[in-house]
């Protein structure tokens, strides 16, 4: 039973891309957050399979959410998203339990590798 995807990314339109990325690849997409801080809030709400999180976000970044979101579910699948140049704030978020990144600006394909990849 897929519970599907939450978006997390404080640009409306990068939202927007993601998913019709997901969703013209028939992946259901559950929910949209504009920040870390939202994310959590969604994530204990809606309890996706999968998060898909900007790092660079107002209020609670991706990095701090991710490990507030791991907190609440230890096995929980998150993919970061980060601009070019954003390497050592990967690393973190990898290590925070990120399970893969996405660098924007991305290639359709290559989120949707990441995904099948998480979501095995």
């Amino acid at each position: 039973m897929s519970k599907g995807i939450l978006i997390v990314d404080d640009a409306a339109f990068m939202r927007m891309m993601i998913k019709d990325v997901l969703t013209k690849n028939g992946l259901q997409v559950v929910g949209e957050a504009e920040n870390g801080a939202k994310a959590i809030e969604k994530y204990k709400e809606l309890q996706p399979n999968l998060v898909i999180m900007d790092i660079t976000m107002p209020e609670v970044d991706g990095i701090q959410a991710v490990k507030e979101i791991k907190k609440i579910d230890s096995n929980a699948k998150v993919i970061m998203c980060s601009a070019m140049g954003q390497q050592a704030m990967v690393i973190e978020a990898i290590q925070a339990g990120a399970r893969d990144f996405i660098v924007k600006p991305f290639q359709a394909d290559r989120v949707i590798e990441a995904v099948r990849k998480v979501l095995g």
